[in-house]
This record gives C-alpha cells, structure tokens and sequence, in this order.
C-alpha cells in the first residue's frame, strides 16, 4: 500500500510540474519581418537624424575627406510605408527625397533625386549609435567627374 502512494505521489507531482506555466513562447506573428527590423536599424521605427559631427567620417577612395562634410546630417524618416530623406546642402545628395529597399535585400537602400548618390546602391551596417553608409560613384555616370569614387560615410546618431 505505501508502494502505491509513493507511486500516486510522484504521479501528482509529476503532473503538477508539468502544468506550471514555464513562460509563454513567443508569438510568431509578434516577430518582426525583416524589412522591419531594417528600417527600425535606420530610422528607430520613426526617424533618426544621422550626422558626421559625433565622431563621424567620410572617405573617398580609402582617403579622408571629413573635413568637407563637417556639417552633413542624413535625417531618415519612415511613417507607414513613407520613406523619406532630407540632408544638409552638398554636393553628392540631393537635400530631399525617398528612400527605398533595394528588392529583398534589406541591407542595402537607394535614394531619389538627381545628384550622384541618387540612383545608387547603397549599403548599410548600424552598430549601436553609429551608421555606416558604403556606395560608389562610377565616373561615366557623374555630372562632376571630381565626385566620382568609392564613399565611405560613418555618420553618429544625433
């Protein structure tokens, strides 16, 4: 008899670690799809105003050139399924525009207008605070022959 409630006991203990509630798993359709997490990279799900002046710096063709682009902010803006962008007055981005996903690949953008960075393919990395821009400016496409090159734009968040 005492061999069979110690039995039955470990029965109800057993059943009752097994019902404890360990924690809820996390609902699939809460996960965010990737192009969400990569506009929250850029944006922090609103918008984030990016800027050299926090540390950042440019390169053009593996040579500095920071102190021409002291004073660039890139502001990255998304609202639903709006995507804009506004920079400070220079040479290679146009002041406003859109920007967009290059088909699925969610690490690389593009932005419209008419300046040399426009139209261009662009890639990304963030970590933590900081952004980093890579893209290329082939000479027989540039207006400015000067601006052509390989860019590098380490931007702080501001």
């Amino acid at each position: 008899m005492q061999k069979l409630l110690s039995v039955l006991m470990m029965l109800v203990v057993g059943m009752l670690v097994l019902s404890c509630d360990k924690g809820e798993a996390p609902d699939p359709s809460d996960q965010k799809s990737a192009e969400a997490q990569a506009v929250e990279k850029l944006t922090d799900g609103s918008q984030i105003t990016w800027t050299v002046a926090n540390g950042g710096s440019v390169s053009k063709d593996g040579q500095s050139v920071t102190g021409d682009y002291m004073n660039f902010e890139l502001r990255l803006i998304s609202t639903g399924t709006s995507r804009n962008y506004s920079t400070t007055a220079n040479p290679v981005f146009d002041q406003s525009g859109t920007w967009s996903f290059l088909g699925g690949n969610y690490d690389k953008i593009q932005l419209s207008g008419q300046q040399p960075a426009a139209g261009k393919e662009i890639s990304f990395s963030r970590n933590g605070d900081k952004l980093t821009l890579t893209f290329n400016i082939p000479l027989p496409n540039v207006r400015v022959t000067a601006l052509a090159g390989s860019y590098v734009f380490e931007l702080g968040k501001k």
